[in-house]
Order: structure tokens, then C-alpha cells, then sequence
């Protein structure tokens, strides 16, 4: 007669690692009696409409324009020993190419 298998259903539960606990779901709030909730109000938002226009050929014309008016104060500061700051150049330049 062939010897007979000693595992059982019972012996491989136990070396099987448990499952995590699962989370109760969460309760609600209760709700006054005698009074209606009140609605939420909404709120429009002009975010949406207000998008961002494309950058357009004249606009890239007037930054590029600025930019080589910054440089060239930058280069007259640099060569005159003056002092200031890369900024105190952007500004004076966007200052005579606009106005």
C-alpha cells in the first residue's frame, strides 16, 4: 500500500501570511434635526476664459529689440567702468524702446 501525503488544508493556512487588516469605511456627519442643509453656492471662475494669448511676431520683435538695446547699455556700462546690474540695463532699455 503507497504511504499516504501528511499535509493537509489545515497546515498550509497556518504558514501562509495574513492578509492586512481591511479599513472601516469612514461614517458620515450627522445631520441637525428640524434643519435643511444648506446648498453650496457656486462660484464662477474667469480662470477658464482668461487664457494666455500666443506669443505673436510683433511682441517677439519688441523682446528682441529690448534685448539688443540691454546689451548695448550693458556694453557702454562695462567699457565706461560704470556700475549697475544686468536688470538696471533690461529696464532702460524696454524705458527707450517704449516710450
Amino acid at each position: 500500500m503507497p504511504a499516504k501525503k501528511t499535509t493537509s488544508k489545515v497546515a498550509a493556512k497556518k504558514t501562509a501570511t495574513p492578509a492586512p487588516p481591511k479599513k472601516a469605511p469612514a461614517k458620515k456627519a450627522a445631520k441637525p434635526a428640524g434643519k435643511k442643509a444648506a446648498k453650496p453656492v457656486a462660484v464662477k471662475s474667469s480662470a477658464k476664459k482668461s487664457a494666455k494669448k500666443p506669443v505673436t511676431g510683433k511682441s517677439s520683435a519688441n523682446y528682441d529689440a529690448i534685448a539688443h538695446a540691454a546689451y548695448l547699455n550693458y556694453r557702454r556700462r562695462m567699457d565706461l567702468g560704470l556700475p549697475g546690474d544686468h536688470d538696471t540695463d533690461w529696464l532702460e532699455a524696454e524705458r527707450l524702446t517704449r516710450g
